[in-house]
């Protein structure tokens, strides 16, 4: 299961960092894992990630949940979603297959934009649910 999980976040890291329109929004390739120490917004970053086991008796399957977050110091609400939309939409195009493993479903289940005081920034963030199998050939 940890290799899904990793092979699913490799994926989402790869596929958001290749966007160019979400570069051009970002102001540069703006994706992290965990950002640098003072690195400017607004940028993008992973968040939790947790894996179920939802084999049954004839089929094997992972579920995922994810999260991806936006942040920004902009003086409103307003790139952050903007932010949140151009990463939903790189999100609703990830490859079916990728090594394998199968992605059987990819969903937003909630979406939040607040502003954090102490950061004095925005935060937007997407929450996903995933579902993999193993490829067959």
């Amino acid at each position: 299961m940890a290799s899904d999980t990793q092979t699913l976040q490799q994926a989402v890291f790869s596929h958001l960092a290749a966007d160019t329109a979400l570069a051009a929004l970002l102001g540069g390739t703006k994706v992290h894992d965990r950002p640098p120490d003072g690195a400017a917004m607004p940028y993008v970053t992973l968040g939790m990630t947790r894996a179920f086991n939802t084999d049954t008796a004839s089929e094997k399957a992972h579920e995922h949940l994810f999260t991806l977050h936006a942040w920004s110091t902009a003086g409103g609400r307003k790139e952050a979603m903007l932010v949140l939309d151009a990463v939903r939409l790189r999100i609703d195009s990830l490859p079916a297959v990728i090594g394998a493993m199968r992605i059987v479903s990819v969903r937003v289940q909630g979406e939040d934009v607040e502003h954090d005081p102490d950061l004095r920034a925005f935060h937007g963030v997407l929450r996903y649910r995933a579902v993999t199998e193993p490829v067959t050939l």
